[in-house]
């Protein structure tokens, strides 16, 4: 099964098999009398001091305002129940000097996705004091990359804290045979809500208003840990933040049996051909208005047409790929070819074929140029290709000369720390779209702001939806859910006007969760 995912998890290290004791020879004298002291050859290994925390203070300015701020960077020892530590999480805090009161002030705690991935992302694209410098519509500019204050942080309305899970940036389990403890959509979870917990322990934020949000696989992350907390730790949140969401697999996963994602991933393929301008010209005039003709065929014709299978008709056939077409830009012997089911590598690779160009899986508006023009995916995603570098820089640089948190370790941005396979569910797709109803059941006034982006191909916005309206929520509960769409993509917030706008919509969603 493709796992919808910013990587591919390298295959999995077993942990190593317990070994008999040879039986100890006999010995004589002062050998023997040391033998029969066990415990001082078994000694067992003393653990290393905890890491003490770095603080440091920092101004940025905000609408020509200044923002005094502190930080914090450290590592949070996950201990099992007989006080091992089995894991060290990195973090990043950050409290606003407010007159507001730590009891009264937003607490907001993030991550993204992969899984494998560090909360790097949401850091320092969106949520952080310092934002990467990018192009305008979020394109790589040329190195030496640059660190500026973010006028659309966050601080302004929620302290936050970013959470690396166990395997992402410099968090590493004690030992590698450890890591497949955490490496799961349970352990995941599990390891991740220690981590808030001991968090509002240690630095007196239990009385805080609280919030989660998390980015990709980050939102299945959140989902499962709004029911998790609420119920194992009686941690209730006062709204959820779901950036790029994919909560049911079975909405992204391509498999055989599966025409669900075919279905849902229609509309994201028709607004990349409005962006480059492939569609016919009655459909390039108004993006909105297109994709709402699209939603409705592909909730109704077309799905049934994939439901009736080999028993489509001729005919039938045929006016479907006549639409498809219409509503891709790909040619009808192409979408023949697919027996009507475009997949995303298969769309991005194809749509710009003559041109010899492809487009981004993480935002479709970024053009690639594979070496050859044959295939049915593309060599790599551009769009992940123009992030990647300034981030990567940027955050090595910040932490150490700005944070002054200084450590040799590889911070692992994406990959790389994850040697084992994700342990999801066997015999099901992952779903923690049930979590949150969950939680939403326990927690009657919690919220939740969804964020999609419409040139999204790694987790579209008609999946998003189609999950939201299939959650079993209350009718009463409804008016809790908020969405909003943006002209980007994965990342909307790369973009520099979405970066204004999903600021603006997150200030008044967490005002609107505390009244």
């Amino acid at each position: 099964m493709q796992i919808l995912a910013l990587l591919l998890l390298l295959s999995g290290l077993q942990a190593p098999q317990s070994q008999p004791q040879p039986t100890q020879p006999q010995v004589q004298g002062a050998e023997s009398e040391r033998a029969a002291r066990p415990a001082e050859q078994a000694r067992p290994e003393k653990e290393p001091p905890e890491e003490k925390p770095i603080e440091t203070k920092h101004e940025i300015q905000v609408n020509g305002r200044s923002l005094k701020l502190t930080a914090t960077t450290g590592m949070m020892p996950l201990k099992n129940e007989k006080g091992e530590t089995e894991g060290r999480v990195f973090f990043i805090a950050y409290v606003a000097d407010t007159n507001q009161g730590l009891g009264r002030r937003p607490l907001t705690f993030s991550f993204n996705g992969g899984p494998g991935s560090s909360s790097v992302w949401l850091h320092l694209g969106a949520l952080g004091p310092k934002r990467v410098k990018m192009l305008d519509d979020g394109g790589m500019p040329s190195p030496p990359y640059q660190l500026v204050d973010n006028e659309h942080t966050w601080l302004e309305v929620t302290d936050l804290v970013f959470i690396d899970p166990i395997g992402t940036g410099y968090s590493r389990a004690a030992k590698p045979e450890l890591g497949r403890k955490f490496w799961g959509l349970r352990g995941d979870i599990e390891s991740v809500g220690e981590f808030i917990r001991l968090y509002l322990t240690r630095y007196e934020r239990w009385s805080s208003p609280l919030f989660l949000v998390g980015e990709s696989y980050g939102t299945t992350r959140a989902a499962g840990l709004a029911g998790y907390l609420v119920e194992r730790s009686g941690i209730a949140f006062n709204g959820i933040m779901l950036v790029s969401s994919i909560l049911n697999f079975q909405t992204a996963e391509f498999d055989k049996g599966n025409d669900l994602p075919y279905v849902l991933f229609l509309p994201t393929y028709t607004a990349t051909a409005w962006f480059h301008k492939r569609l016919p010209a009655d459909l390039q005039a108004d993006l909105k208005k297109t994709l709402a003709e699209v939603e409705r065929f592909a909730g109704s014709e077309y799905t049934l047409a994939l439901a009736k299978g080999d028993a489509l008709s001729a005919s039938e056939r045929t006016a479907v790929v006549r639409q498809l077409a219409r509503f891709t830009g790909l040619s009808e012997s192409y979408i023949a070819a697919t027996n009507l089911r475009i997949t995303q590598p298969g769309f991005c690779k194809e749509l710009l074929r003559d041109q010899r160009r492809t487009v981004g899986r993480l935002d479709s508006r970024f053009k690639g140029i594979d070496e050859k023009a044959t295939g049915e995916r593309p060599e790599f995603d551009p769009s992940m290709a123009a992030i990647r570098p300034p981030y990567t820089a940027m955050f090595n640089d910040y932490v150490r000369r700005t944070l002054g948190y200084k450590t040799d370790l590889n911070y692992y941005i994406l990959g790389g720390g994850i040697t084992g396979p994700w342990e999801f569910p066997q015999g099901q797709f992952a779903d923690t779209s049930e979590s949150l109803r969950s939680a939403f059941s326990k927690n009657p006034s919690m919220k939740l702001f969804v964020a999609s982006g419409y040139y999204d191909l790694a987790t579209p916005y008609f999946a998003t939806r189609y999950t939201l309206a299939h959650m079993g929520l209350d009718r009463s509960q409804l008016s809790h859910v908020s969405t909003s769409d943006y002209q980007a993509g994965h990342m909307m917030y790369i973009d520099i006007g979405e970066l204004a706008r999903l600021k603006k919509d997150v200030a008044a969603f967490i005002t609107s969760s505390l009244q």
